[in-house]
């Protein structure tokens, strides 16, 4: 199937083709101006014409028989410069463009026309607005909880199900965030792009350890000189007068770094961070084959306080079909010797929608982590990017099933219920299975605050490493950000210009 979408206003472009996307995952969707060739038939044709006030929406088939959608944008105009009314305009449209599509399919989705990556982040913001309105007399019925609920599902199509769970962990990020004042520290990331091998699904900018083993210690080196020139090293520190409050390190995978590399890094961050005020210090030790008891000994002199060992499945098979090269054995061992050393906060990933995988190998993989019982489980949807292999080379798959269903979501949650266990936060990207989402489930006192900082976007952080991305919360509310080159030859070759760029957090 291929589809055409024909489009006379390119700056709605993004918000038309995601939604599409979303109804038909895989499928060709190519964006075209009025008038212009095909270069091929398309299966199914969809007219999106903006005008000032309004839209005509138009789905033509194969047989040439039409759908067509108009909707008024009575609150604002689609040229308008100013960001609100262009948010009305959008949602105006995308609602329209759902309703049109969710009809011809006869398809719901999960998240409705949502194609953002932090639906929690506006749930927030419905729950905070509901929250100011208690007093009001026509604030109509139900708790704020229930009316923000409410006006997920009604703006945005959200089922209930989605809604409810998306602002359940806007409330508990509420809690968390009223505890520690984000806005009186910032965080800080520091990247390791390297892994024992390059997963199957995998878009990161990582190299095989095996490539870059003769220059890790060129790599540590160099990011102790970021460290030391943005930390109190160089006595012009980044964010002065704010504390430093999570520090999370990841990648990559940081353990494929020696026990030795690993010491030196810990000590340059001890050297040029105040670590007094570090509330959460997490490091990702993301393949068990990768995890020793010297380097787990390292991380617990240095009061690494969460750890992440992520199986991502428990089915041998398809760990040996995507490119992990370790066992499902490996990873109780490695869970078991960290919980030996004292380890009490573990955090372990999945991932729903492997291939091959259905409600039965993740039925196996879910009761393998009940029998581990760690403290924090992430549950992630397959999303295939452009740049991972699967992605491009999804024929070589098709005769294998890509599974994410509302059952086996359910049966992840389950387990993490049982587990003693809530949702604390919630992430989504494009292309993802069953259009569903990433989940974080936590025990009490266990919630990853670098995570919810990160996705609610409350929190300055400042990153280091190559692909490292500073994100600098402004007052006004305007996030801005400073790139790190993500190539790690660029980043060792360029490292002085690297930290000059971060000359405006001094």
């Amino acid at each position: 199937m291929k589809i055409a979408v024909v489009l006379n206003n390119r700056s709605y472009e993004y918000d038309v083709y995601t939604l599409v996307i979303a109804f038909w995952p895989g499928v060709p969707v190519h964006v075209y101006d009025p008038g212009e060739t095909f270069p091929e038939k398309p299966d199914l044709i969809i007219s999106v014409r903006i005008e000032e006030n309004g839209a005509d929406i138009t789905l033509i088939g194969e047989e040439g028989t039409a759908n067509r959608r108009s909707v008024s944008f009575s609150d604002g105009n689609a040229s308008s410069g100013d960001e609100n009314r262009r948010i009305l305009v959008k949602n105006a449209l995308k609602g329209c463009l759902y309703e049109l599509l969710s009809s011809m399919t006869g398809i719901t989705l999960p998240w409705g026309n949502l194609t953002g990556i932090r639906p929690v982040k506006l749930a927030s913001e419905f729950l905070k607005a509901e929250q100011s309105r208690e007093t009001n007399p026509e604030k109509g019925s139900g708790t704020p909880k229930e009316r923000a609920v409410r006006d997920l599902t009604d703006t945005y199509y959200v089922s209930r199900k989605k809604a409810h769970l998306a602002v359940s962990i806007a409330e508990r990020e509420q809690k968390i965030l009223s505890r520690i004042h984000p806005e009186e520290g910032f965080s800080l990331y520091i990247g390791i792009p390297f892994c024992p091998s390059i997963c199957l699904y995998c878009s990161f900018s990582s190299g095989t350890i095996g490539v870059w083993q003769k220059e890790a210690d060129h790599y540590v080196d160099t990011l102790i000189k970021e460290i030391r020139a943005c930390g109190r090293g160089a006595g012009r520190p980044c964010f002065p007068g704010k504390k430093l409050q999570t520090v999370y390190i990841g990648g990559g995978t940081p353990t494929v770094l020696t026990p030795e590399q690993l010491e030196r890094l810990f000590c340059a961050l001890g050297e040029n961070f105040d670590m007094d005020h570090v509330l959460e210090f997490t490091c990702e030790a993301g393949r068990p084959d990768t995890i020793t008891a010297e380097k787990l000994k390292v991380l617990k002199r240095h009061h690494v306080s969460r750890i992440s060992i992520n199986p991502q499945t428990m089915n041998q098979k398809t760990l040996d079909l995507i490119g992990r090269k370790h066992t499902v054995e490996q990873t109780a061992e490695a869970f078991h010797l960290a919980r030996s050393m004292g380890f009490d906060n573990i955090n372990m990933d999945l991932i729903v929608g492997l291939p091959g995988e259905g409600l039965a190998e993740v039925d196996r993989t879910m009761q393998a982590l009940e029998e581990l019982d760690p403290d924090d489980i992430t549950v992630h949807a397959l999303a295939l990017k452009r740049a991972a292999r699967l992605a491009l080379h999804m024929d070589e798959y098709e005769a294998i099933s890509f599974q994410a269903s509302d059952d086996i979501m359910e049966r992840t949650q389950e387990t993490c219920s049982r587990l003693g266990m809530t949702p604390y936060y919630l992430y989504r990207q494009k292309n993802m299975a069953g259009n569903f989402e990433n989940v974080g489930c936590a025990k009490p006192g266990c919630a990853g605050l670098y995570n919810i900082l990160i996705m609610e976007e409350v929190q300055s952080i400042l990153a280091l490493g190559a692909s490292g991305s500073t994100k600098i919360i402004c007052p006004d509310g305007r996030i801005e950000r400073i790139e790190n080159v993500k190539d790690v030859r660029s980043y060792l070759d360029r490292i002085d210009e690297m930290i000059a760029r971060k000359d405006p957090l001094r």
